[in-house]
């Protein structure tokens, strides 16, 4: 059984896959200040029961956790082959931006796990912390692409700024003219972001051309797909399918 680990600045995404098959997967709060020991508190509840591992494949976006968690992995699953996503290991994803060091471990896991599930070029919308698209050539490059603020760090802001405003769940209203505050926001939310993603992939695929895929991953993804008029495809898991990818290309 193969762990994949994606650790997000919000969430953390845990998969088990049994061969290409994801067989469970977990999402838990990413705290920057848990330590190891902690840690393996938590690992060892979602892994009870569960067969024994003989991989762990793993990125983050958060330097703090990075640091606990390989700690973690040297004390409690030395025994077990692991691969980082960082500098030096193999993606075969050939990053052609001004600087390749500074783009996201994730960003180039989704990369080459688009590339290989739907082919190329395509686009990748992850609606995390930050909504992120990233652009993938023909030839499963990663080009570059655009990064905007979250859907959810969005309306904290607006609840935080905004003395009248508070803090609603992110669903459908009964139609785009809020008639009171509470469906005003949500429609704002749910309608204006949809809109966002839809003009930034128009304007992506207007200086690329034609794309094979616009594929939607992360964790508040399904909220925004039914509106988007670019989405093709929703892939929730897209970027543990990339770690099992990077974990085949650089088993010991």
């Amino acid at each position: 059984m193969l762990l994949t680990i994606d650790v997000g600045n919000t969430n953390t995404v845990l998969g088990l896959f049994d061969g290409p098959d994801l067989v469970q997967s977990w999402r838990i709060k990413t705290d920057a200040n848990t330590t190891a020991d902690e840690m393996i508190l938590t690992f060892r509840g979602l892994l009870a029961g569960q067969p024994a591992l003989t991989g762990i494949s793993l990125c983050s976006t958060v330097p703090a956790v990075l640091h606990e968690m390989r700690l973690m992995l040297d004390r409690y699953f030395s025994a077990v082959d692991t691969v980082i996503v960082e500098p030096g290991v193999k993606t075969g994803v050939p990053v052609v931006t001004d600087n390749p060091r500074e783009v996201g471990a994730d960003r180039i896991v989704n990369t080459l796990a688009v590339f290989e599930r739907y082919g190329g070029p395509a686009i990748v919308v992850d609606f995390g912390t930050s909504t992120n698209l990233d652009v993938v050539s023909s030839r499963g490059e990663f080009l570059g692409g655009a990064l905007a603020p979250g859907i959810q760090i969005s309306l904290d802001a607006l609840a935080a700024r905004a003395a009248q405003l508070r803090k609603v769940e992110l669903i459908r209203p009964r139609s785009a003219i809020g008639r009171n505050t509470v469906e005003a926001l949500q429609s704002g939310a749910l309608y204006g972001f949809a809109g966002q993603v839809d003009g930034l992939v128009r304007r992506i695929v207007a200086e690329l051309g034609e794309v094979e895929a616009v594929v939607a991953t992360g964790g508040l993804a399904e909220i925004v797909v039914a509106e988007s008029e670019t989405i093709t495809d929703h892939d929730p898991f897209l970027t543990l399918h990339g770690l099992r990818l990077v974990f085949d290309r650089n088993r010991p």
